[in-house]
């Protein structure tokens, strides 16, 4: 490993996908998103079918509007955001009895925030307002660095958000993360190409839409079931040898 600079030591940041990886919100996020639309439109959407998983918010509201045929799509993306952020936090109960956090993730984010040298936030499609709702309704919200988040309110292309948890780890913190020591843990091939376009290693669990098979063939560094061997997780993450 390598000196972030004269005097400081290594740290690694590990950053979590929220969407079928840490939880899984019983549907509720594609809800607020029909919401909204349907309020900034006036009318549903006569196409809803639009792929979600390990796209940006960003991303998924253009096609959305896209494919629903509505013209200058990307100035409507602020209202519905808007829109559907209050959708989301008027679903918050019906996600915490319908949905669930992914097994093993309160254990293993407890153990990674107590492991030395480690720093843990986000990597995720959702707008910030809205992972932090999805996060809140779990009571998983404390366990991570919100603010050193990459979010799809940042940037539309999820590599970049990769760079954007960087920079805001070197701003609150004083330390510049270097790309082999920046892990990324989702469930989707797009995490993985996303890990890979920003130089990150990726530790790939299988509790989404995508099968092991599917996300070793992705080129996954690490895939596991789930989270729940805590000892496969922190060998994934290169954090087997830290000193507790």
């Amino acid at each position: 490993m390598r000196r972030s600079r004269p005097g400081r030591p290594d740290v690694h940041l590990v950053l979590w996908d929220i969407d079928g990886t840490l939880v899984n919100t019983a549907g509720q996020g594609r809800a607020a998103f029909m919401h909204a639309f349907e309020a900034v439109l006036g009318r549903p959407p006569a196409v809803d079918d639009v792929p979600m998983a390990g796209r940006t918010d960003h991303a998924i509201g253009l096609d959305l509007l896209e494919r629903n045929g509505v013209p200058g799509p990307e100035d409507l993306l602020p209202r519905m955001f808007e829109e559907m952020t209050a959708a989301l936090s008027q679903r918050r109960e019906l996600m915490a009895a319908h949905g669930h956090p992914q097994p093993g993730v309160r254990e293993a984010l407890i153990e990674i925030g107590n492991t030395p040298g480690v720093l843990q936030s986000l990597v995720t499609g959702n707008i910030e307002p809205n992972a932090k709702i999805k996060l809140a309704a779990f009571g998983l919200d404390p366990l991570v660095e919100l603010d050193l988040g990459g979010y799809g309110s940042d940037h539309g292309t999820r590599s970049e958000l990769v760079q954007v948890a960087r920079r805001k780890t070197l701003a609150k913190h004083d330390v510049r993360v270097h790309p082999a020591d920046t892990v990324l843990v989702g469930d989707t091939p797009l995490d993985v190409d996303a890990a890979h376009a920003a130089g990150a290693r990726i530790v790939a669990v299988a509790t989404g839409p995508y099968t092991a098979r599917e996300l070793e063939q992705a080129g996954a560094d690490t895939v596991l079931d789930d989270l729940t061997d805590l000892g496969a997780l922190l060998t994934g993450l290169g954090l087997d040898g830290a000193q507790r």
